[in-house]
């Protein structure tokens, strides 16, 4: 049995088909049928089910999709745990959106300093997926907010204190949070996640009634809006870092400032904890937000 091949299995069950898997593990289409054509002649079983249009697992197959994911598992942590050599291997990580915008491409550019053989596999989700994959195997760890409930087969490690801070349009600077309700439209983050909802628990709280102007389910272009003079929006700090331009100013929202706490997710036990230790010391320190805006 070839370890390719239950990558490649895991890959179509991930992917949902032959083709986006071939995609995904840069094999073709052929290449990858021939490889789930011999694992299935060795193992004996069908794993799909070639009737159906795009073919699925069967009860068999999945029954070897767990076993693979267990299989390649203790693998990797076999060869990365091999005494006196460099890290090598993958490091899969996990994220939410707004650390895949921002602090997460610079702390990965800061472990490829520290482990130059370690390659990296980005994975941008919800959080509730993205602990279900830590839990899984299917990612070593995974970077979510104090939103969700982590389940106890999981370690949850926080790493920082993000302000959310209202940013204000070109123009605006020196105007307080009153004067920004009373003149100005406001642009409201709307999707499903936590942070959206905690944004607007904290407006209701603080009993402030903003003119809303329009409803954005991305920060990349809520900063996009307020940098186009339609109206100030509250926004997590680190989505702010190394993009803001100078023509925009913000402040801390709410008296006192108002956080939300991000942390690393990954499973007890595993094998890249060293590895993990080191990204969770580069994501501090890279995160870490100023006194001011200055």
């Amino acid at each position: 049995m070839d370890t390719r091949q239950l990558e490649t299995l895991l890959a179509i069950e991930r992917y949902g088909g032959f083709a986006a898997a071939a995609q995904a593990v840069h094999l073709t289409a052929s290449a990858v049928s021939q490889q789930i054509a011999a694992l299935e002649a060795e193992l004996g079983v069908e794993l799909f089910d070639r009737s159906r249009r795009p073919p699925a697992l069967t009860a068999k197959g999945y029954e070897v999709v767990r076993s693979a994911r267990a299989i390649l598992q203790i693998y990797t942590e076999t060869k990365s745990s091999a005494p006196g050599g460099p890290v090598r291997g993958t490091l899969a990580l996990g994220t939410l959106r707004t650390g895949g915008d921002s602090i997460v491409p610079r702390t990965l550019a800061r472990m490829r300093e520290i482990f130059p053989d370690l390659a990296f596999r980005l994975r941008i989700g919800m959080a509730e997926e993205l602990l279900s994959e830590v839990a899984s195997g299917q990612l070593d760890a995974a970077l979510v907010a104090d939103h969700v409930a982590v389940p106890p087969s999981l370690r949850w490690t926080e790493v920082l204190r993000e302000p959310l801070v209202v940013l204000t349009p070109p123009g605006t600077s020196g105007l307080l949070l009153e004067d920004l309700v009373r003149n100005l439209p406001y642009i409201r983050y709307r999707t499903q996640v936590p942070l959206a909802r905690q944004i607007d628990t904290e407006i209701a709280r603080l009993g402030i009634e903003p003119r809303q102007f329009v409803s954005v389910n991305t920060m990349t272009s809520i900063i996009g809006c307020v940098q186009a003079g339609l109206g100030w929006a509250v926004i997590p700090y680190l989505t702010l870092h190394a993009r803001i331009s100078s023509s925009l100013t913000w402040f801390p929202f709410g008296t006192p400032p108002i956080h939300r706490r991000l942390g690393v997710v990954q499973r007890p036990g595993n094998s890249r904890a060293e590895v993990i230790s080191v990204l969770i010391e580069a994501i501090a320190e890279l995160g870490r937000p100023p006194d001011d805006n200055d």
